[in-house]
């Protein structure tokens, strides 16, 4: 006769719920898209900072207004960057906290150099007018514009991408802000085109009107923003694609 054999129970093997991978996957990806997030913020301000000095130099260089003022207007988008990425840092500690005092006092000084800027371009608008002012030439503006509207376009894509993982309306409504920079690039890209091709003086100062009426528009959106009038920029622009 044949022994039995004593029956062997299997060793338990204790797996961690599915859930549980599922979770941490997202967690990875939710860390990763803030991180994302952080970078655009600062690829921002250095991209600015640089378009506002090479804009200012050949600005000065060449006596072109148009692209004078758009340099000094991205300059004032690194005071606004700034201001993002501590919006950036805020809402990734806690989504539903309200706006700090260093990105209310970061908006009311945005806001108060986007009126300077205007300003002072309309006074040398009207003197350019009066003395009848001719840039050296606006190929640099043409450049310039160029590179701006393809970067600025790829950053406000990239910050629609971010914003919808993240489901963060603050960050969709800085994409839209963002438009605003494109369609100020447009402005300096049409006024050096046609200059470039007619060699027409005033429509210099035309393009610097252009850059006068966004200038204003976001002062008075910056101001209304620290105010707490109003929480998003723009229009509801994300979803036309």
């Amino acid at each position: 006769m044949k022994s039995r054999q004593p029956h062997r129970k299997r060793p338990s093997v204790t797996t961690k719920p599915s859930g549980v991978h599922i979770i941490d996957l997202t967690q990875k990806s939710i860390n990763k898209t803030w991180q994302y997030a952080l970078w655009l913020a600062l690829f921002t301000i250095f991209y600015n900072l640089a378009e506002g000095l090479i804009s200012i130099y050949f600005g000065t260089q060449d006596e072109t207004l148009t692209l004078f003022g758009f340099g000094v207007d991205s300059f004032i988008e690194v005071m606004s960057g700034i201001g993002i990425l501590a919006m950036v840092l805020r809402i990734r500690q806690n989504t539903d906290a309200s706006r700090s005092q260093f990105e209310r006092t970061a908006l009311r000084i945005t806001g108060t150099a986007f009126y300077l800027l205007a300003a002072g371009l309309a006074v040398t608008a009207i003197y350019n007018l009066v003395i009848v002012h001719k840039p050296t030439t606006t190929i640099p503006g043409l450049v310039i514009s160029i590179i701006s509207i393809t970067v600025m376009w790829a950053l406000v894509m990239g910050k629609r991408k971010v914003g919808r993982r993240l489901g963060s309306a603050p960050i969709l409504a800085d994409a839209n802000c963002t438009m605003v920079c494109i369609y100020m690039s447009f402005v300096l890209l049409a006024s050096s085109l046609i200059y470039q091709f007619t060699g027409i003086g005033f429509v210099d100062s035309l393009g610097a009107l252009g850059l006068i009426y966004f200038s204003i528009s976001e002062g008075k959106e910056a101001f209304a923003k620290a105010a707490g009038i109003v929480d998003d920029c723009c229009s509801d622009d994300e979803h036309k694609e």
